[in-house]
């Protein structure tokens, strides 16, 4: 069974005994739990399931149990028969999709996520930011709003027609929210993350990932990756410099799956825990039909067994 895209979630998607039911089930998923486990040098498996909601909340360990149950429910569905033409993954999820393309090595992959949880972790402490997603204004209203207030907010996720999720120092998140509700905001729903996400406060942290990154080994992708940081399809020239880029710059997913679809993507999955994605995808257009592959149930259902 072949679909266009494969999307993989961000952070925010986290739940507690997230991938367990597949790890149990699938060889395939346990061999990703397991290399992880062992790369991160941490029992990734008892982190997804026997972790409070409070603690995989926490950036450090969202990102890295994320990654890690995508990437295994990937390997579940590839084992079954499913394939793919291209991949996206929305934020952190977008490292998955390197590793999916073949760009990145699952190891380095693993590495690659966990330092960036942990300094993303460490930005988020010495701050007090917050994201909130706001619903019911066009795109232009809400940067208005975050252009009108003083202090650091910014429009950071373009998801679907009517949300786009600001971030930023929170008392300038505050007054953002309070000048999108005047201008007709439906409501201002805060995200479960600890930090001020693609946003110029993680600059430094984006510095010293990019610094991490200059040693690991780039390979030719195996299908394509529409990017974040601009929508379209990603050239890797230098992936370091791009992954810098990519922590503080807006996630624009609303224009890669346009994109995505403009080049004949109308179908796809995501891969990983929660629906989100499939859920903007309705949103987004009704000509992109998008099934969700979490548990063992959905990766039969996805490979039509």
């Amino acid at each position: 069974m072949e679909y266009g895209f494969a999307f993989f979630p961000g952070q925010g998607a986290q739940h507690t005994q997230m991938g367990q039911a597949l790890y149990e089930s699938s060889e395939a998923a346990r061999r990703v739990f397991d290399r992880a486990s062992s790369v991160a040098d941490l029992d990734v498996a008892k982190l997804c399931f026997e972790s409070s909601q409070e603690e995989l909340n926490r950036t450090v360990n969202s990102q890295i149990a994320i990654f890690t149950h995508s990437l295994a429910c990937y390997e579940a569905l590839k084992d079954a028969g499913v394939t793919f033409k291209a991949c996206a993954g929305f934020s952190l999820g977008e490292y998955t999709a390197l590793v999916a393309a073949g760009i990145l090595s699952v190891e380095d992959g693993i590495r690659l996520v966990r330092r960036r949880g942990q300094l993303m972790q460490q930005a988020a402490d010495s701050m007090d930011g917050c994201m909130a997603a706001i619903l019911g204004l066009e795109d232009e209203q809400v940067e208005q709003a975050c252009a009108s207030v003083d202090g650091i907010v910014f429009p950071v996720n373009y998801n679907c027609p009517g949300q786009l999720v600001i971030a930023g120092e929170r008392p300038a998140v505050e007054k953002a929210i309070a000048a999108c509700k005047e201008s007709g905001a439906r409501r201002a729903l805060p995200l479960a993350v600890s930090g001020a996400f693609h946003t110029s406060l993680m600059a430094e942290a984006a510095k010293e990932l990019r610094a991490f990154a200059q040693d690991l080994t780039v390979h030719e992708a195996v299908m394509p990756i529409y990017t974040n940081v601009t929508g379209e399809k990603l050239e890797v020239t230098d992936l370091p410099a791009h992954l810098e880029r990519h922590m503080c710059s807006p996630v624009r997913w609303k224009s890669l799956v346009a994109n995505g679809m403009a080049d004949g993507l109308t179908t796809g999955v995501e891969i990983g825990p929660g629906k989100t994605l499939a859920g903007f995808a309705k949103k987004i257009s009704k000509e992109l039909t998008v099934r969700t592959a979490e548990t063992p149930e959905d990766v039969a259902a996805v490979a039509g067994v």
